[in-house]
């Protein structure tokens, strides 16, 4: 019954998307004589934690039963005065007396101490509940606060022989529309989105989520000498842009320029910066040169490949994670498989 209701936490969490980061995902349901009595999620960050909307659902006629009830919450709870107070006092405030958690918060100033305070209190704790799916959702607020950079997904497609363009550059659409439309849904889900020169040049890209509902991320481009048309649609007034250059630091309605040494550290440099910029998410769909930089430097967290059952014949190779995906799926006639680079706290 445990995971039945941790499964219904992580179906919440999801639902605050990238509106919370660099916050977690995090969902809370309580449970009181087998039903849910109240449930919520963190929405926003800055908001409301996901155990306090949950509380504040309990109609008042159950509100006699929270003494009685289990919370169950995706994330452990936090014991730290933020933006909003900590969860732990909530929980002791209304006498629940059992708390069921998928993961701890690996984040240094939570890491078990949440727990810890609960057990102290005499409260029944019950952890690591279908914990691998608990450690992924809140694995970019671990990413961010660890390592103070944005949690980084690359993301591109592959012919079935294993290229991604062409040697002359021309842009070859690879995926299926199914698959064009579920990148779309990726979009709406991160906080930016990433491409080199190269690609903004030659793709002319919006990097915006068309296809599906949800928010345009902000977007990244590098252009060392600011050499890129600005009619190019990477410029348009559709989202905000951070243009990353070694020329000036300048803002132009929602285009912002970044001054920034093109040199070994540049992929370093710059994910602190967006982290400074308190963007918890980064999904980069460039080229093989810019995708190279990142596996090179260890710097991702995360790897969507889709491989089409197409074939190029010749042309860029597409660089590859040494890794065996932790997922694969089919659509349509593409397959995507993610794989994960757990770099601890």
């Amino acid at each position: 019954m445990d995971e039945l209701f941790i499964q219904r936490s992580f179906d919440l969490a999801r639902l605050g998307g990238a509106k919370v980061s660099p916050n977690p995902m995090v969902g809370a349901v309580i449970v009181a004589e087998n039903r849910i009595i109240g449930e919520g999620f963190h929405k926003a960050y800055g908001e409301p934690h996901a155990e306090v909307n949950a509380v504040n659902s309990v109609k008042q006629q159950d509100r006699h039963l929270l003494p009685q009830s289990t919370i169950y919450i995706s994330l452990e709870p936090c014991c730290i005065h933020g933006k909003t107070p900590p969860c732990t006092n909530l929980i002791l405030d209304q006498k629940i007396p059992r708390v069921v958690i998928s993961a701890i918060d690996r984040s240094p100033e939570v890491n078990g101490k949440s727990l810890k305070i609960l057990n102290e209190a005499g409260i029944s704790v019950t952890q690591d509940v279908l914990p691998a799916v608990g450690i992924q959702l809140s694995q970019p607020r671990t990413t961010y606060v660890c390592r103070k950079r944005p949690y980084v997904i690359l993301k591109y497609a592959r012919s079935k022989d294993g290229f991604m363009a062409k040697n002359n550059g021309e842009q070859v659409w690879i995926s299926n529309d199914f698959t064009n439309r579920l990148t779309h849904k990726w979009r709406g889900e991160i906080n930016a989105i990433m491409v080199g020169t190269r690609t903004a040049l030659l793709d002319n890209p919006s990097l915006t989520n068309r296809l599906y509902y949800g928010k345009n991320p902000v977007r990244v481009v590098l252009d060392k000498d600011l050499l890129l048309d600005k009619k190019l649609k990477i410029f348009d007034h559709q989202a905000k842009t951070i243009v990353f250059n070694e020329k000036e630091n300048l803002e132009l309605d929602n285009i912002y320029r970044v001054k920034i040494a093109f040199d070994q550290q540049l992929i370093h440099n710059l994910l602190t910066v967006l982290a400074q910029h308190k963007i918890g998410t980064l999904m980069v769909e460039g080229g093989a040169t810019l995708l190279d930089s990142f596996y090179h430097d260890n710097l991702w967290d995360e790897a969507r490949v889709i491989t089409s059952a197409n074939y190029l014949v010749n042309g860029l190779k597409a660089p590859m994670p040494e890794k065996v995906p932790s997922q694969s799926f089919q659509l349509e006639s593409d397959e995507i498989s993610v794989y994960l680079n757990d770099l601890g706290c």
